[in-house]
C-alpha cells in the first residue's frame, strides 16, 4: 500500500451496502476513495448457497491534499497525544481562515477504531457548516488528511461545529424511525431526498436492526437517497 493510503474490505447484502460499510470504517465519504469489487454476491436459489458482495475501498488523495495545505496551516511532527495534536492542527486550519474559535477535544480514542471527536464552539459559525453540512465534511476531511500525514497512518477525526451533527443524527434516526412505521403501516417502499454519504449512513444505522424493514441507497453521485422498504 502506498504511504498515506489505507483500505478495507467489507461485505453486505450488495455491493453498495458493503461500500456504504467499508465508508463508515474509514469515516469518509464515496468520492474520497476508490471502490473495488471483490465479489458481486449471489441471491441463491431459494435462501440457499447465497453469498455476499464484497468490496475494497481505498482512501485516495492523501498525501498529495496534506500537501496542498501545508503553507496554509503547517502540519507538525507525529509526536504525543493525537487528540491534543489533533485540536492543535484545527485550532491552526481555522486561524489561517480568519475564525475565530474554540476547539475541544469531546472524546479521545482508546483502541485505534475509536475516532477522535472534536467540538468547535463560537459565534456565527454557519460558514463552516455550509448546506447540508458540505462545508463541515471538507473541514473535518482536512483535519483528518493533516493528522494522518503527521502520524504516518490514517486517524479517523471527527469534527463537529456548535453541535450540528448532533442534532442532525437526532433528526435523521428520528425520520428513519417514522418512515420505518410509515413503510409498515402502508406496505410500499419510502424514498427519502436525496443526502449526502455521511447522512445516509446515518439512516442506513438507524435501521440495520430493525426487524421489519431495510434500506439501499439509490441513484448517482449528489442524487444518491435512501430507500427504506419492507422486508
Amino acid at each position: 500500500m502506498e504511504e498515506g493510503r489505507k483500505s478495507v474490505e467489507a461485505t453486505g447484502k450488495s455491493v453498495d451496502e458493503a461500500i456504504e460499510k467499508a465508508l463508515e470504517e474509514l469515516g469518509a465519504d464515496r468520492e474520497q476513495v476508490e471502490a473495488e469489487v471483490l465479489a458481486e454476491g449471489s441471491r441463491g436459489i431459494l435462501g440457499l448457497g447465497r453469498q455476499e458482495a464484497r468490496v475494497r475501498v481505498t482512501l485516495t488523495q492523501l498525501a498529495g491534499a496534506v500537501d496542498e495545505w501545508k503553507e496554509v496551516a503547517p502540519v507538525p511532527s507525529g509526536e504525543g497525544d493525537v487528540a491534543a495534536m489533533a485540536a492543535e492542527m484545527l485550532r491552526n486550519l481555522l486561524h489561517h481562515m480568519g475564525i475565530e474559535a474554540e476547539v475541544n477535544v469531546r472524546e479521545r480514542p482508546t483502541n485505534d477504531l475509536m475516532p477522535v471527536v472534536l467540538d468547535v464552539e463560537g459565534e456565527n459559525l454557519g460558514i463552516l457548516i455550509g448546506r447540508q453540512g458540505e462545508t463541515l465534511r471538507d473541514l473535518q476531511y482536512i483535519t483528518r488528511l493533516m493528522v494522518s500525514r503527521s502520524f504516518q497512518h490514517w486517524v479517523n477525526v471527527v469534527v463537529d461545529v456548535g453541535g450540528y451533527k448532533k442534532r442532525r443524527q437526532r433528526v435523521l434516526t428520528e425520520l428513519s424511525e417514522r418512515m420505518a412505521e410509515r413503510v409498515i403501516a402502508e406496505g410500499k417502499p419510502v424514498t427519502l431526498e436525496p443526502m449526502p454519504a455521511h447522512e445516509r449512513r446515518i439512516v442506513h444505522m438507524a435501521l440495520r436492526d430493525h426487524r421489519s424493514v431495510s434500506t439501499e441507497s439509490i441513484g448517482e453521485r449528489a442524487g444518491r437517497k435512501v430507500v427504506i422498504m419492507p422486508q
